[in-house]
């Protein structure tokens, strides 16, 4: 049996594990509901901004803004977009797994959200063209993602959807049916009461130009929506892995604190006898 010393030294350090879980945990927590009412924000935003769009645009396609002479790079360009760093559970694995299904480096390049799914692309050894951080804060700057998203002419995202805090799944969707789909979930919650024609507005310098500016407009909410439920699931995953870590270590420091009494019992029983026995010898000498 080990000695009650070394038991108790490793009972405090589970029960560091525990204090740290536990931050972590609530911390997530705090994170969560910030983060899904951001979500509902840039959902509200996308319905008004495509309400106006439908109305004004010259065809069915949506052109992310592109002009119409623009040459295009003949490639479709898979987006990942993963956690920034570990202690998030398995859904950064779980998203790899999907793309390495889909990823075909003749005919896919690859664009790369968080250090994590970076680090998880090299460990798979696959290369990727571009890369850029997980952005921390409340304002999200997609503008150099979308001037890459534009040069090819198909991409698909790959991210995590938040269900519940309890369960994240993985997806990947093609950019342009995701906005395609958006749109049409707008069209159901949007009723043209105020029509936008050039019959009733002056479009400066012509309709064109506001329709380019509008799928800007649209490409962006897309694409910060992504970027916000990737994050709520992400979120949502290191919520689930601290709880379980807390629970387990709680159980650990549990055991070992069982382990400690009994070792340090053992051990006054083991002297006792120790002295027993010296006394039982000493009466004995004496007797003799």
């Amino acid at each position: 049996m080990r000695r009650p010393l070394e038991i108790k030294a490793e009972e405090a350090s589970v029960r560091s594990v525990v204090s740290l879980t536990s931050a972590l945990e609530t911390l997530s927590s705090m994170q969560i509901a910030k983060t899904k009412n951001k979500v509902l924000i840039s959902n509200q935003f996308f319905d008004e901004v495509w309400g106006i769009y439908k109305q004004i645009r010259v065809d069915v396609l949506f052109n992310f803004g592109r002009q119409v002479d623009e040459k295009l790079i003949n490639k479709e360009l898979l987006i990942l977009i993963t956690a920034k760093g570990g202690l998030s559970g398995d859904i950064d694995q779980r998203l790899i797994r999907k793309f390495l299904e889909r990823y075909d480096e003749t005919k896919n390049e690859v664009l790369v959200i968080g250090y994590h799914g970076a680090l998880k692309l090299k460990q798979s050894h696959v290369d990727y063209e571009y890369y850029f951080d997980l952005p921390e804060g409340d304002y999200i700057n997609v503008d150099p993602l979308m001037d890459i998203i534009r040069k090819y002419a198909q991409s698909r995202i790959f991210y995590q959807n938040y269900i519940s805090l309890s369960q994240q799944e993985i997806k990947d969707v093609d950019l342009s049916e995701a906005v395609s789909s958006k749109g049409r979930v707008a069209d159901m919650d949007t009723v043209g009461d105020n029509l936008v024609s050039e019959k009733n507005y002056i479009f400066e310098p012509n309709s064109y130009a506001v329709a380019a500016y509008l799928e800007n407009s649209i490409l962006r909410l897309t694409i910060s929506q992504f970027i916000y439920d990737s994050r709520l699931a992400q979120v949502a995953s290191r919520f689930k892995a601290m709880s379980a870590a807390k629970e387990r270590s709680i159980d650990t420091a549990t055991q070992l604190h069982t382990e400690y009494n009994r070792s340090k019992r053992s051990q006054v029983d083991t002297r006792l006898k120790e002295s027993l026995a010296g006394l039982k010898k000493i009466r004995a000498e004496g007797a003799a």
